[in-house]
């Protein structure tokens, strides 16, 4: 039976972080992850300067122009009218959450982290988690970072959240075309308690609307008219995902179990912002089990992270 310090469930942006810490701390690693890299992500890709202070804090990366589109140009809508262009902004980044993530993954695989990929959890117990095929992999400390349908949150509190509170996004990749700008927009008619969002890439751009779930009865009609509005690709399939703004984990999980990102419901409610979110607490929740663990208390890691 293989024994580690710290297992992590999910590999995003939380999970990596939170590997990639706990190994330069010299803690054993395993990451789990029903997905295999790269994988596919519904998220409009934008990269913050927060997101870009966190991902050079915890992984020594900076942006560079293989992976990031980088905009100042700024344009805001509501009703069919223009509110802001506004250029010379201060800059964003925006990138493709699939070679994102990868990139991460990857990162922490070199530092040393042991994967299962392609093998989601179908049991959690005190001290040991099962994957599919029936492997029993042994932690000292657990860090659940499966999203906002988190398998661990679900262990621990009964549903992963409350689907009245959630948000729900739907979201394309579009093909340029020469009428697109390289403006980063928000549309804040686009849905009830809600925004919509085009966002320019390399070679496609990022069309979303996402709003709180239960003010939305007609998500797929709000997108469907956004996507016209766009001027977007309307034969294309959208991706839907909930989203966790609205209903975050006041205590972030229980004992040494911890939830970080998107499974701990650490979205901005207002931007939805949540990469650099997921960073910073894949990051803190390592931190946690190693100081719990130093002490030769494991279950002190929550009252660490708090």
């Amino acid at each position: 039976m293989s024994k580690f310090d710290l297992i992590v469930v999910g590999s995003g942006p939380a999970g990596s972080a939170a590997a990639t810490t706990a190994l330069t701390l010299g803690l054993s690693v395993a990451i789990v992850d029903k997905a295999k890299f790269p994988r596919d992500k519904l998220c409009g890709g934008l990269f913050t300067g927060r997101s870009e202070k966190a991902m050079k804090s915890v992984f020594g990366l900076g942006v560079t122009e293989d992976m990031f589109v980088t905009s100042d140009h700024m344009r805001f809508s509501a009703n069919g009218e223009v509110l802001a262009d506004i250029r010379q902004a201060p800059p964003v980044h925006l990138t493709m959450r699939r070679d994102f993530d990868a990139m991460l993954h990857n990162h922490a695989i070199a530092q040393g982290a042991q994967a299962f990929l392609g093998t989601p959890v179908t049991e959690i117990s005190e001290n040991s988690i099962t994957i599919r095929g029936g492997e029993v992999l042994q932690f000292r400390a657990l860090v659940g970072a499966d999203g906002a349908n988190s398998f661990v949150a679900r262990h621990l509190f009964g549903r992963p959240f409350d689907p009245e509170k959630i948000g729900f996004g739907l979201e394309i990749e579009t093909p340029l075309t020469d009428a697109r700008d390289n403006a980063v927009e928000i549309d804040f008619d686009a849905a009830e308690w809600g925004y919509g969002w085009s966002f320019p890439k390399k070679r496609t751009a990022t069309i979303g609307v996402g709003g709180i779930n239960s003010r939305n009865s007609d998500m797929k009609a709000n997108m469907a008219a956004y996507v016209d509005l766009t001027g977007s690709d309307n034969t294309l399939k959208y991706k839907g995902q909930y989203l966790p703004f609205g209903d975050f984990k006041k205590r972030p999980g229980k004992d040494h179990i911890l939830l970080a990102g998107d499974a701990a419901g650490l979205v901005d409610p207002i931007t939805g912002e949540g990469i650099a979110l997921a960073m910073e607490s894949g990051d803190h929740a390592a931190r946690a089990v190693h100081k719990a663990l130093q002490s030769q208390s494991p279950r002190a890691a929550l009252d660490h992270y708090m």
